[in-house]
């Protein structure tokens, strides 16, 4: 089994900053590639970055382009998420997803894990 434990979101100005972690864990696990999607109340999940492992290519969302950046630690199982310049519309739950073999990496479907979440609250 695969255990994905998200951390590190709070409640920030606009324009301030915060960093996600995740952690990932299980005796098997490997994965492909690894993202961060957010989700508000009663919408899709929405893509936000993700970091591919052959290569290290790193897409993100048109709409965080320049102010988040996805990383990873010491490991492919711990995954990093600096947000920077946020603003009220950057308000969601965070979600760290993982694959287990390679699909497209911008869309919820093609993950087969996820955490829990962590919320992020940008006030104005």
């Amino acid at each position: 089994q695969v255990h994905l434990v998200e951390s590190g979101g709070g409640l920030v100005q606009a324009g301030g900053s915060l960093r996600l972690s995740c952690a990932a864990s299980g005796r098997t696990f490997s994965s492909t590639a690894m993202a961060w999607f957010r989700q508000t109340p009663g919408k899709d999940r929405e893509f936000v970055a993700a970091i591919i492992w052959s290569g290290g290519t790193t897409p993100y969302a048109d709409s965080v382009k320049g102010r988040f950046t996805i990383s990873r630690g010491d490991s492919k199982n711990t995954l990093y998420l600096q947000l920077a310049s946020l603003k009220p519309e950057d308000t969601a739950v965070y979600y760290c997803a993982a694959q287990r073999y390679y699909r497209d990496p911008t869309e919820w479907s093609g993950y087969d894990y996820w955490g829990q979440g962590t919320q992020v609250t940008v006030s104005s």
